[in-house]
């Protein structure tokens, strides 16, 4: 394994300093060299899990890639001193530029979560734009799978008998997140990237926000007003905590700074 790049320690996680390009590079490299490990991109909904989760931030501080998604974690990390993070690494962006990488590097992808019907869209898309990536395996697991021993063994032994380079899983954090960590070593796999939604943005079932909502800071907006009933009560009352957390991050950083020179 190589060494990691640069991290900067924030909201008790480690993460990479790597901007866009340089972390589709780093994960296919790592894929590549089949290393076996997760991927992961926070955004403010899983900061305030891990703070209310040990477990769940042990499992992050385990990931082998660990990037920012969500402009208000890069603002604030911009606002103590030797900590700014250079910009957004989301998995929806992650997925297609990774299933390009996969092209050009003869990489193999399997396409795992979403809705009935959301994986295989996604890699029929995903195919029409690259013609000779090699997608291994695409499945949807049904509700509940987590919990249901025959379920997760399917899983298992797909990935067993295709040996992705590249797994996109996408069920949900923190479930994603688990789910991968406690079977990984089961699983004959490269890189695990825990993508959320980015299945239904790759297979057209999602439109992501216009860029200029994106770099504002108010794509969940878009995303509440695309699904209010699953995402109100998280946006609008749960993420609210992410404030105390932030300020938290920002007031002790005032008191480590590193002293200015003369």
């Amino acid at each position: 394994m190589t060494p990691s790049a640069p991290t900067v320690h924030l909201f008790g996680l480690n993460f990479q300093t790597l901007p866009f390009d340089a972390a589709v590079r780093a994960i296919a490299a790592a894929a590549q060299r089949r290393e076996r490990g997760l991927v992961i991109t926070p955004n403010v909904d899983h900061i305030v899990t891990v703070q209310q989760r040990p477990e769940v931030r042990q499992i992050y501080r385990g990931a082998r890639f660990l990037f920012a998604d969500g402009m208000p974690l890069i603002w604030a990390s911009r606002l103590i001193r030797g900590k700014a993070l250079p910009g957004r690494v989301t998995g929806a962006d992650l997925l297609p530029a990774l299933c390009a990488q996969a092209e050009a590097m003869g990489l193999s992808v399997a396409f795992v979560g979403g809705m009935p019907g959301i994986a295989a869209r996604a890699a029929e898309v995903m195919r029409a734009r690259h013609p000779a990536l090699r997608v291994v395996a695409v499945h949807c697991p049904p509700f509940g799978f987590e919990a249901d021993a025959a379920q997760t063994q399917e899983i298992i032994e797909l990935c067993r008998a295709t040996r992705p380079d590249l797994l996109f899983f996408g069920v949900g954090a923190p479930k994603q997140e688990i789910w991968s960590h406690a079977h990984l070593d089961q699983l004959d796999v490269g890189m695990v990237l825990c993508i959320g939604a980015a299945l239904d943005f790759a297979a057209g079932t999602l439109q992501r926000a216009p860029q200029w909502m994106q770099r504002s800071g108010l794509e969940w907006l878009w995303r509440m007003a695309q699904d209010p009933r699953r995402l109100i009560r998280r946006y609008l009352l749960r993420d609210t905590a992410f404030v105390a957390i932030a300020l938290r991050e920002i007031v002790g950083g005032l008191f480590t700074r590193a002293p200015r020179t003369p």
